[in-house]
This record gives C-alpha cells, structure tokens and sequence, in this order.
C-alpha cells in the first residue's frame, strides 16, 4: 500500500504516461486472454454466490460433498428455468407461419409504400437486400464462433467453480500473505466488502429480474400479444443489461404486436407500460432490492458498460458493473487511489464550489 503513496508523489507528466501505458498493457491482456479469463469471470461470482450455502452444508459433510452438493442445486434451478423456457420457445413455433404470412404481408406493403413515396422500385429493393445478406454472411460467421465460444464457456464454468470452491482458502491466503502484516487488516477488509457486495449485487438482481419478468408477462398478457411470458421473461432478462438492454426489451414486443395484430394502438400501448416498468424499477426495484453496497454513478455505468461490450461482447456487458465495483472497493480502501474511487460513485463533492467561492471573493477583493 506504500507504494501507492510513494506513486502520487511523482510529477504528473510522468504518471499520466506510466498510467496510460498500464491500461494498455491491462486491456490488450484482457482481449488476448478473454477465452479463458471470461468463464473465471462468470465461475468467480457464481462461487462467491454459491458459497454461503456451501459453507452450511460443509457443517454436517464433507468439504467435496458439500461442494457437489451445492452445485446440483445450482444445476436444478437452472435446468428448471431453461425447461420452463423451452416449453414457451415451442409454444412459439407453433405459431411461426401464422407470423411469417403477416410479416409477408407487412414487408409487401413497406415495399409498395418505399417505391411510392422514395421512388425505389421493388427489384432495386430486392437487390439491395440480397447485397446486405451477402454482407451478413461475415456476421453470421462470427456469431457463430461466438456460439461455440459460449458453449466452451458453459462446460469450462462448471470446473471453475468446483475448483475455486474447493481451493478458496489457498486464493485467501495468497491475498494475505502477498501484503505486508500493516495491509492485511485492509486486504481484510476489502474482500469482505467485495464478497458482500457482490452477492447482495447479484441475489438482488436475481429478485429484481424476477419481478420485471412477473410485470411484463403481466401487461403483455393484459394487451392480448402473442407469446407474452416468453417476450416478458427475455425482457426482464435483457434488462440486466444496464441502460442498453431496457431499449431493446421494448422492441420485442413491439415487432411481434406489429406482425400478430392490425393498426398501431397495442404498439403505443406497450410502448406505454414499459415504460411504466422501467420507471418503477429504475425508482423503486433497484434501490431498494438490488441496494449494493457499492454504488456506481450513471456516466461511468455507460461507459464502462460499452467499454465491456468492445472488449468481451455480450459477456462483458454483464461483468463489467460488478468489475467495477470491486475495483472501487479497492479504491476506496487504498489512501492513493481514493480520488478514483470518488470519480466512479455517486457522490457529487461540494468542497470545491466553496473553494471557487473564496477565490472569486478574493478577486472582488483585490
């Protein structure tokens, strides 16, 4: 921790050049190892969630038992909710060439109504839409290998958390042991508060998700669209997505109102009780559920969310909010970094308007 002190002491034309380069070097390890560094990702906070319930069962068996124990847990819930899931995606398709002979009829008339008013003849719209499914072919491609990536991901996690499980006091002691014996009462701290914070983080997002989903599936089913859990369970899921995923939840709805029903009032309606949704939960859910401990002001939530999608994709979307609230724990804890902890929270410091006072005085003054 001292050497966070000796650092500031340096000038700035010689830290800004030192810092940047240490981002660089953290980011290109980031991208280059992402196969392996996303499923330990996922795998570390699934384990730091499991392992309450964990350490309950290690009291009546054994440590590996205990372990295997809480996993098939784990696995049950899982495979319940993807079962439940799959019975709606069947649902779905039952429907699909109803969809498909509405969504036939929709694009014919956009066809008419786009050679009417821009003057596009149908073959010049025919022609570009066959150049920009020659242009998707790359896309297609990369997703997917994205696939394939994922479903390593899915086989990789589940050894992770086993083995990080069954190791933990070996990755504490390291933690430990790699400060001198002044800093470990802060390491203490720190890894406290960042277990803490990361399974209130998480069970509250789990309680949050569950109830958008109930809401959703609720107004959904109210305004008659089809397959409305299905489109309410994705949502909710699409919301954990911070700022990003609520704009594209919408949408779903929105398209299959617009394929399954005439005229525009269940679109503006939907429209309506999503937000209406999004406020409550925006005012009223993530305050009070998801209530981290650690709380992240809204720019650096944007920013860190799309610097995640630029790095790891989807994967990290999800990982970056819980990576930065771990790394302002640490910053908050550590005398040198504390001006970084301030800049990610949401508390606006009123110290310096007072400072600006006294030298505006000043100048009147003199």
């Amino acid at each position: 921790m001292e050497a966070f002190s000796q650092f500031k002491k340096i000038p700035f034309y010689i830290q800004a050049p030192m810092v940047l380069l240490g981002l660089v070097l953290m980011v290109f390890v980031l991208f280059v190892l992402a196969d392996i560094l996303i499923p330990l990702a996922f795998a570390t906070l699934i384990a730091i969630l499991l392992n309450p319930l964990c350490n309950r069962l290690q009291r009546k068996v054994p440590k590996v038992i205990a372990i295997m124990l809480t996993m098939l847990i784990a696995m049950v819930l899982l495979v319940s909710l993807l079962y439940f899931l799959s019975s709606r995606i069947v649902h779905f398709f039952d429907d699909l060439d109803a969809i498909k002979l509405k969504f036939g009829q929709l694009l014919h008339d956009l066809q008419l109504w786009l050679s009417d008013t821009f003057g596009l003849t149908i073959k010049k719209q025919e022609q570009m839409l066959n150049e920009a499914a020659n242009n998707s072919k790359a896309v297609i491609g990369q997703t997917l290998s994205g696939l394939l990536g994922f479903l390593s991901i899915v086989f990789l996690i589940p050894v992770y958390i086993f083995l990080i499980l069954l190791y933990k006091p070996l990755i504490l002691n390291f933690f430990y042991e790699v400060f001198s014996e002044e800093d470990q009462h802060k390491v203490g701290e720190i890894l406290g508060e960042t277990k803490s914070a990361i399974q209130s983080y998480i069970v509250g997002l789990l309680i949050e998700t569950t109830i958008v989903a109930v809401l959703n599936s609720t107004a959904l089913l109210i305004l008659g669209v089809e397959n409305a859990i299905l489109i309410g369970i994705i949502g909710a899921i699409l919301n954990l997505l911070p700022y990003i995923g609520g704009i594209i939840a919408i949408t779903l709805p929105v398209l299959m109102a617009t394929v399954t029903k005439d005229g525009v009032t269940t679109q503006i309606l939907i429209v309506g009780a999503y937000l209406l949704i999004q406020f409550i939960d925006n005012n009223i859910l993530v305050p009070r559920i998801v209530s981290s401990k650690v709380q992240i002001n809204a720019l650096i939530s944007i920013i860190i969310v799309l610097l995640g999608a630029a790095l790891w994709g989807i994967s990290g979307m999800f990982l970056s909010i819980p990576f930065i609230a771990v790394l302002k724990i640490i910053f908050d804890r550590v005398d040198g970094l504390k001006p970084w902890g301030k800049l990610l929270g949401e508390t606006i410091p009123t110290e310096y308007m007072g400072q600006l006072k006294r030298l505006r005085n000043r100048k009147v003054a003199t």
